[in-house]
């Protein structure tokens, strides 16, 4: 059963500190449904050696990981599997066979045809949560400081509880959900609601938990729509810090976040991220503490709203089965052939020329040992101008056609780590442009003279690039809250007074070629000082 707490109880294990000391190699992989021998053993030796394994040769890789694990007693936690075919696991385990004695394998499974495949000791099947520990998980949630309720919010809250079946997943969302109010009739309304008697169950793998189903029907609206997008990320996707931060951006940039007097669009996002989080629609991930994920649960109910709009297309999904009504399309870089979009099907081609967004995953930096190669006329002319996301990031591109001049509603444009030199003076048309990406684009050298129209542009980012100088008349730009560089050059150290328009400026900034200062007065008029909202400021003398 999902959501009962397989992962977690694993978990503990994987950080207990005698396990620690036990075993001289630890590797957790989630598996979900796709079991690809070939993706899992790279994935381990990847963790096992420290090193990227560039091979498209299983037996080269199985080889390389026996070598590795010679002699040495590791854990490897296979978590969420739901292969049942003996061969896969057979060849998968067969790279294990040089451990040293005491090596162990934890899997974790909702199918006992799984368990019984894999598994040469007894089983451990976890029960239902009792009422008593499921209470203590509510208070912990539902409760500032676990502050014991009110008699009234007691009473309510344990109904409540009771109807959340003993799954602790289950409890934690909708006790976030109460968090929030300590109204009696809020929680009323929540006990009584007819969502407790649904259940949506198209087969065994897609059961959306009735707790998880009511934490959504009371969001309001705006996230709902911001928590169904999610969807176009695969399952078991791992947000790092930045990922959350591009998150709130890419919900920006599709019109999902709701204006609200005195805030900035992207504290806004930031709230709704946090307001995800204590509903547990976000969780920490198992296997690396510093990021989020999705439980495959939550993923489910996100795929189940969203319906056909968002499509991610991964190792198990190509792009033939991209559905007419899709508008959101992620897809992993290097493993998916984006100009497959140009033999789809005629009814299907028309339907491209709405896509609204086409993401690169993941989102941060993933080292590779080629970058694959993408002829971007022809793709152009598939997706067409509705497109509001783009991302192009770690591919091998040196120019881009004048046809990029037709995306007129893009507000997210990311060419970061490509190798492009510089940009067509048609990007200077995109006005609704709000994000930026230019980092280690270490072949570019200018940005077009007419960028200060972008007047709309609030993040850009040009860390790592060998621009000799900034674009005339920045000052335009208002609305930039993040502006990575200011680049001055020998004959226009003036310009430096041109930061004195930026007064939302956050994060970092980096300020280059101040030996080209001549008059003190255009540094003063900088009004660096009042800049509160940068949280680093690097001052760089050539």
């Amino acid at each position: 059963m999902g959501g009962i707490g397989k992962t977690t109880l694993a978990q503990l294990v994987y950080k207990d500190s005698r396990v620690q000391q036990h075993f001289d190699l630890k590797v957790w992989v989630t598996i979900s449904e796709e079991f690809d021998v070939f993706q899992i053993t790279k994935r381990i030796c990847k963790e096992v050696t420290s090193q990227e394994c560039e091979t498209g040769e299983v037996f080269v890789l199985q080889s390389k990981l026996n070598e590795a694990l010679a002699g040495k007693r590791f854990l490897f936690v296979l978590d969420d599997v739901w292969n049942e075919n003996y061969q896969r696991w057979d060849s998968l385990k067969s790279a294990f066979q040089s451990g040293a004695h005491g090596s162990r394998i934890i899997v974790t499974t909702r199918s006992k045809v799984v368990a019984s495949t894999m598994c040469n000791v007894a089983m451990h099947e976890l029960k239902l949560v009792s009422v008593d520990d499921c209470w203590q998980i509510f208070v912990k949630h539902a409760f500032v400081d676990n502050q014991a309720p009110a008699k009234v919010l007691h009473k309510i809250g344990l109904e409540i509880v009771k109807r959340c079946k003993g799954l602790p997943l289950a409890v934690k969302s909708v006790a976030g959900l109460l968090r929030s109010t300590s109204n009696p009739e809020g929680w009323r309304e929540i006990l009584d609601s007819d969502i407790w008697q649904l259940q949506f169950q198209e087969n065994l793998k897609n059961n959306i938990v009735p707790a998880l189903w009511l934490s959504y029907h009371f969001l309001p609206s705006a996230l709902k729509r911001c928590f169904a997008y999610c969807s176009i990320f695969p399952k078991d996707y791992e947000f790092w810090e930045s990922d959350m931060e591009t998150l709130v951006l890419l919900w920006m940039a599709e019109g999902l976040l709701t204006p609200e007097k005195g805030k900035r669009m992207e504290h806004v996002g930031k709230a709704y991220l946090q307001a995800l989080k204590s509903r547990s629609f976000f969780q920490q991930s198992s296997r690396r503490e510093s990021c989020m994920v999705m439980h495959d649960l939550v993923h489910d109910l996100a795929t189940f709203i969203s319906g056909e709009f968002c499509f991610s297309c991964g190792d198990s999904n190509d792009l033939s089965n991209l559905g007419t009504k899709s508008c959101h399309l992620s897809y992993r870089r290097g493993r998916v052939d984006l100009m497959k979009l140009g033999v789809v099907s005629q009814s299907r081609e028309k339907k491209l020329m709405s896509l609204r967004t086409l993401l690169a995953l993941p989102l941060s930096y993933e080292s590779m040992y080629d970058k694959p190669v993408l002829e971007l006329h022809e793709l152009f002319l598939k997706v067409g101008g509705c497109l509001r996301v783009f991302s192009l990031s770690q591919y091998s591109i040196k120019e881009l056609p004048d046809s990029i001049g037709n995306m007129k509603y893009l507000r997210y444009l990311d060419l970061s780590y490509t190798e492009i030199k510089e940009l067509p003076d048609s990007i200077c048309t995109f006005y609704n442009l709000q994000t930026l990406l230019l980092s280690y684009c270490q072949d570019l050298e200018r940005l077009p003279t007419g960028l200060a129209a972008l007047v709309n542009l609030r993040h850009l980012d040009i860390r790592y690039t060998r621009l000799k100088e900034m674009p005339p008349q920045m000052c335009k730009m208002k609305s930039l809250q993040t502006l990575s560089n200011f680049v001055l050059g020998e004959n226009n150290s003036w310009r430096i007074k041109e930061l004195g328009e930026f007064p939302l400026l956050e994060g970092c900034l980096h300020i280059s070629g101040l030996e080209y200062i001549v008059d003190i007065k255009d540094v003063l008029e900088a009004n660096l000082k009042d800049k509160k909202f940068l949280s680093e400021l690097i001052l760089e003398w050539g």
